[in-house]
């Protein structure tokens, strides 16, 4: 019996071996691989990233040759390391660093010691690689930039770090990636894909040729071509127009949701993030707090809308049958609630029904519509949620989620906001207590895209397109049903008709009379909102920012349109000359009120913005 049981052991103890070898020599590879990593050298060949296209076919981003200086650790030999320096103009402090750190990375894969070399330095240095052992020369493509607009909306490149690497296996040190804007959101279409190459090295580690007559190198991929919504001249003349004043404009087509102009004030030129000095230029950029150019505010920047918001108000109004077009409404110069408080209003005629109320800007016309919508239900919990959904329905306090890498949701105040705000779990506050709400001065906050995202849906009577900013990819129109489908809110069609009349009369005999344009019937709303901000300890309030919406032609509608200037004043004096020429230029490609453009291009706001700085008084608009 103890024979037969060693007998077992002995069988059982090899078939166990004969398992463990048959595993390591077949069926894992991992030994294979460690071998081949000793005797092949990978080398990628980097593909060119798609071009990108405005609207109208303009070539806005092309590539241009870029070459890296790469290293491999263990393969790096003794080197005249002051002649690298000096070829290469960096220290060689910085040049010990890179090599430190490529170590740590690893010391058998490349890594960047100095990116992105001229032509020159490229073909100086070309002649001398064979002094410097480990060290070769990787060509990529950098981005071309034919235009200086649109930093925002184009986004740039930058390399890896090491969170992108470890979380996508597609990248290694070295690698570009697009950060935000088009490149940033559209990286997979446009990166292409790598090519690559294995390459057999002998046991010196000199190079003997492709590894197995290179079976298993491939091409690269060029990325795909683009064409974006924006027309490149209108975005051009949006920022020649915001040049020395902070703010955003947002252009779209109605009937598509496409965006035609996204600007943000101030930008920088995007050329700026290309080549040795993009870190540079980065760091200084994002260190700038104050005029923070970095920050696009068409897409982040969360701002009370002011007067605009009547005309929202005004369609829930007649939605929920609290209010007839006909209904007259007195102004005294204001409107008196709670215990001898006032809403103040400009002089105009009165008593005005609903047309003339948003033609003349009316505040006592829309405290009045405001409060009879949410004193209609039991509870103004109750009147506030209804209020919130329906403003919900027009893509108001939330992301819109546009094909963009950034965005802000706003701010709609639902009956749990104010519960917590004034600290009562039920019924105790009153619709005066959200009065400022009627105009556009409450709790309510919006984006630059979700101003205009607004002004869409009333120019179509209810409904809209989620913006974006893809039009085609290699000539082929977007298929995304996020972008392709209608949304619709809650409004019934037949209420916009004398909304957008109000809107009209705003140009025609209301707060915009002055700003007409020949041609063109724009309907539109100025709109003025108070601004605050803290300086130390102390909340100050700022000069009004200037804020404006239209569309145009009104019958059929070709544009749709929200500018907001911090700081400018009113609604007519900085935004509503701007949207009244970004809309003539992009309908007629020619400027007839050159007296506005003259105005606009000669005034500046800087001044303005340098007082929280400088301790001057501000204007405060009443």
């Amino acid at each position: 019996m103890r024979r037969i049981l060693l007998y077992i052991i002995i069988i059982t103890t090899g078939i166990i071996f004969l398992a463990r070898l048959f595993y390591l020599q077949v069926i894992d590879e991992s030994f294979v691989r460690l071998s081949e990593d000793n005797a092949i050298k990978v080398v990628y060949d980097y593909p060119q990233r798609g071009y990108i296209f405005d609207r109208n076919g303009e070539l806005l981003v092309s590539n241009q040759p870029s070459y890296d200086v790469m290293a491999i650790p263990r393969n790096v030999k003794v080197f005249d390391t002051a002649e690298f320096c000096r070829i290469l103009k960096i220290t060689p402090e910085a040049l010990a660093s890179k090599l430190d750190n490529a170590k740590i990375y690893s010391p058998r894969l490349p890594s960047i010691i100095v990116p992105q070399l001229t032509k020159s330095e490229y073909a100086y240095l070309q002649e001398k690689m064979r002094n410097y052992e480990g060290f070769y020369i990787q060509k990529r493509s950098l981005r071309d930039y034919q235009t200086h607009n649109g930093s925002n909306v184009l986004g740039y490149i930058a390399e890896v770090n090491r969170k992108i690497i470890e979380g996508n296996p597609y990248y290694i040190s070295g690698d570009l990636i697009g950060k935000q804007g088009i490149e940033g959101y559209y990286e997979e279409l446009l990166r292409g894909v790598k090519g690559v190459k294995y390459i057999q090295k002998d046991r010196f580690n000199r190079d003997i040729g492709a590894f197995k007559d290179g079976i298993y190198d491939t091409l690269p991929k060029k990325g795909k071509d683009v064409t974006i919504t924006i027309d490149g001249v209108l975005q051009a003349y949006g920022e020649k127009l915001m040049k020395n004043k902070w703010g955003g404009i947002v252009a779209l087509e109605p009937a598509t949701g496409e965006i035609l102009a996204l600007v943000t004030a101030p930008s920088y030129d995007p050329a700026l993030l290309v080549g040795r000095q993009r870190s540079s230029n980065f760091t200084e950029l994002y260190y700038d707090t104050i005029a923070r150019p970095l920050y696009d505010r068409g897409l982040q920047a969360e701002y009370p809308p002011g007067s605009p918001f009547k005309t929202i108000n005004a369609l829930i109004a007649l939605q929920e049958e609290v209010v007839t077009t006909q209904d007259r409404v007195s102004c005294s110069m204001g409107y008196v609630f709670g215990r001898g408080r006032k809403m103040g209003c400009h002089a105009h005629p009165s008593p005005l029904n609903m047309v003339p109320g948003i033609a003349q800007s009316c505040n006592a016309y829309f405290a009045t519509v405001y409060r009879r919508i949410i004193e209609k239900f039991p509870t103004p919990q109750e009147g506030i949620d209804t209020w919130a959904n329906h403003l919900k329905s027009f893509g108001l306090g939330n992301y819109l989620g546009s094909d963009l890498s950034t965005g802000r949701p706003g701010k709609i105040p639902t009956a749990d906001y104010y519960n917590r705000i004034y600290d009562y779990p039920t019924y105790k506050w009153y619709s005066t207590a959200t009065i400022s709400n009627a105009i556009g001065q409450g709790e309510v906050l919006m984006t630059p895209i979700q101003l205009a995202n607004m002004t869409a849906a009333i120019s179509n009577k209810g409904w809209f397109y989620t913006p974006h900013i893809l039009k085609e990819i290699e000539g082929n129109p977007i298929k995304d049903k996020e972008f392709t489908e209608k949304k619709y809110t809650t409004i019934d069609p037949k209420h916009f008709e004398p909304v957008v009349e109000g809107m009209h009369q705003v140009y025609k005999s209301g707060t915009a009379s002055s700003l007409r344009i020949p041609g063109i019937e724009i309907a539109g709303k100025t709109g003025t909102a108070e601004n605050f901000t803290k300086i130390g300890t102390k909340r100050v309030q700022l000069t009004d920012h200037s804020i404006f919406i239209a569309f145009a032609p009104v019958d059929n509608p070709k544009i749709a349109i929200a500018v907001f200037v911090e700081n400018g004043y009113w609604g007519g004096r900085y935004a509503g000359r701007i949207a009244g020429l970004m809309i003539e230029k992009y309908l007629k490609g020619t400027i007839s009120r050159t007296d506005m453009e003259n105005w606009i291009l000669t005034h500046s706001l800087e001044e303005e913005y340098k007082k929280p700085y400088s301790g001057e008084p501000f204007t405060i608009n009443k």
